[in-house]
């Protein structure tokens, strides 16, 4: 496994090395131990799989409020997403910017957001699929999110008029 930490600390992809020959391939998604080669524990305690049927769909920008703040490794199995983290650690230097990776089928990478930041993507193909490992489990009361379109954040997404839940849509703006 290949870790590539991005400009937002704790924020990192993760390309899995296959081993293929004429069966297909083998590659490991999760170890424990490279993880903390690289400083990071984490701990899973649930995983988690959506299906999004239409390109353009946007689900997010969610995350869980402290005690229940989670961990997260998304890896999309099906299609391709343009997955989107936003750091909301306050003090953060980088605090409000964002960082987006294409995930797809094909290039199998994975995003692993840590607490503190919100996570979403754009479905850029029909029948998406993605699996979520988590730190954490799924606790509604402590469920939170900032609005897909907020102008503080001003993310570039690569669909316009997307399709949203009505939860995603009434997420409130972010007040400077």
């Amino acid at each position: 496994m290949k870790f590539k930490e991005t400009k937002l600390k704790g924020l990192y992809i993760i390309e899995p090395e296959s081993r293929i020959d004429e069966r297909g391939y083998f590659m490991r998604t999760f170890c424990k131990e490279e993880l903390k080669n690289h400083h990071l524990d984490f701990n899973i305690v649930q995983v988690n799989q959506t299906s999004t049927k239409k390109g353009g769909t946007i689900r997010g920008m969610h995350f869980q409020k402290s005690p229940k703040a989670e961990d997260k490794i998304v890896q999309c199995l099906r299609g391709a997403v343009y997955d989107v983290a936003i750091d909301l650690r306050e003090d953060s230097l980088t605090y409000g910017q964002w960082i987006a990776e294409e995930l797809t089928e094909n290039n199998k990478k994975l995003f692993l957001i840590p607490k503190g930041f919100a996570h979403g993507f754009q479905a850029l193909t029909d029948n998406c699929e993605l699996q979520y490992f988590m730190s954490e489990y799924y606790s509604p009361e402590y469920a939170s999110g900032v609005r897909w379109d907020d102008p503080i954040f001003n993310i570039k997404w690569p669909i316009k008029n997307p399709a949203l839940s009505e939860r995603d849509k009434n997420w409130l703006l972010i007040k400077k």
